[in-house]
């Protein structure tokens, strides 16, 4: 089951996940957008929810257990850009920064181990972030966001580890995708921030997607509690000074 699966990483999850033969659900507040996933994808079943609705979350995870009898796996692929500092920051783009970020995610986790737990098994996926690890400026809001998401797959890890239940994060850089795209607009702004990057590009979805894919699968069963990151190298290699 993949939390919004019409955007450009969870896309990229569902497709790698149907051509590998599992059954794929997956939700998203976006009607059409869904509709034309399922349209590229036949084995895809889709639901139009919003994430940061935690009933109807709940709701739509039940559904997706009672017609499966089970859930292997969950990747929560929702969040948000804000790149503001934090006296530019309105109280209201926190607000909603937080929530699609971080109580999405814990709305999901919350959801998904009722039948994780009921059947010993399951592995859960969240999307982390760079900003998290790496102290980047005017990133306040989204940092603070994704380090809980990193908090939660600790915690998640430790409290459900004797129940076969494993939680990761992935923590991209900046993917080239359409939450991006305002980003990139032009290349002035590509060229700016693949330079950020010290193997000096911007990331793909299937950079990202490729990992959460094994991450899920039976050759990650001895892998929990951990934030991959997927970057570039952007957390953590320094680059050599230009002098």
């Amino acid at each position: 089951m993949i939390g919004g699966v019409s955007g450009g990483i969870g896309s990229d999850v569902a497709r790698r996940l149907a051509a590998a033969g599992w059954q794929v659900c997956g939700f998203a507040r976006d009607a059409a957008k869904l509709d034309a996933l399922a349209a590229e994808i036949p084995e895809l079943l889709v639901q139009t929810v919003e994430a940061t609705d935690a009933a109807a979350v709940e709701t739509a995870v039940k559904a997706v257990a009672e017609k499966f009898g089970r859930i292997d796996a969950y990747v929560h692929a929702v969040g948000s850009i804000l790149i503001k500092p934090a006296h530019q920051t309105r109280i209201e783009e926190w607000q909603r920064v937080i929530e699609l970020n971080l109580s999405s995610a814990f709305y999901a986790l919350r959801a998904v181990v009722g039948p994780m737990q009921a059947q010993r098994s399951g592995s859960v996926v969240f999307i982390s972030s760079v900003a998290a690890q790496a102290g980047l400026p005017a990133h306040e809001a989204i940092a603070a966001a994704k380090g809980g998401v990193n908090g939660l797959v600790l915690a998640g890890a430790a409290s459900y580890a004797a129940k076969g239940i494993r939680v990761n994060a992935v923590a991209p850089g900046l993917v080239d995708t359409p939450l991006a795209a305002g980003l990139l607009g032009s290349e002035q702004a590509r060229q700016f921030s693949e330079r950020m990057h010290p193997l000096g590009k911007i990331g793909r979805a299937a950079n990202v997607g490729s990992l959460i894919a094994w991450l899920v699968s039976p050759e990650a069963d001895w892998v929990t509690g951990q934030i991959w990151s997927v970057d570039g190298g952007m957390a953590h290699v320094r680059q050599r000074p230009k002098v």
